[in-house]
């Protein structure tokens, strides 16, 4: 009797314009997106949380972490508006990178492409939401609250 071969867990290569991973050990994170959530990583030990999510806590070491949900709206930190970009998202220029606080952790990621960029201002309120991108790929996006 021969064993099954195990398949590799590639779903991470559905994240992103560009992904240049496949596998890791938070692939549940894309499972999370295609139902509407942005979620990000809790160590139930030290009390840390990560986004992106991580399955170990850089602080204590541990691996007893939990997903919680990004909800509510976060405070614009920092954001820049891109005009060059790294291979494979020349496509997308320009676009804008931005931090949202939402207090207990922060979440990095992109504007939304339909905010005119002159009307975002330092300390306003937003929101994190999944967005399909026109190659079927998943990501995140931060649109006005």
């Amino acid at each position: 009797m021969s064993k099954a071969k195990k398949q590799e867990d590639v779903r991470f290569g559905k994240f992103g314009t560009v992904s240049f991973t496949k596998t890791t050990r938070v692939n549940d994170f894309i499972d999370y997106l295609e139902n509407g959530k942005v979620m990000y990583t809790h160590c139930k030990t030290c009390g840390v949380n990560y986004f992106p999510p991580r399955a170990d806590c850089g602080g204590c070491l541990s691996s007893d972490t939990e997903w919680k949900e990004v909800t509510g709206n976060g405070k614009l930190v920092s954001y820049s508006q891109l005009k060059y970009a790294p291979v494979g998202f020349d496509e997308d220029l320009p676009y804008s990178i931005a931090m949202l606080d939402y207090g207990d952790y922060q979440v990095f990621g992109r504007l939304d492409s339909s905010l005119d960029i002159d009307t975002v201002k330092i300390g306003m309120e937003m929101t994190t939401v999944v967005n399909e991108l026109p190659n079927g790929q998943l990501n995140y996006i931060f649109k006005k609250a």
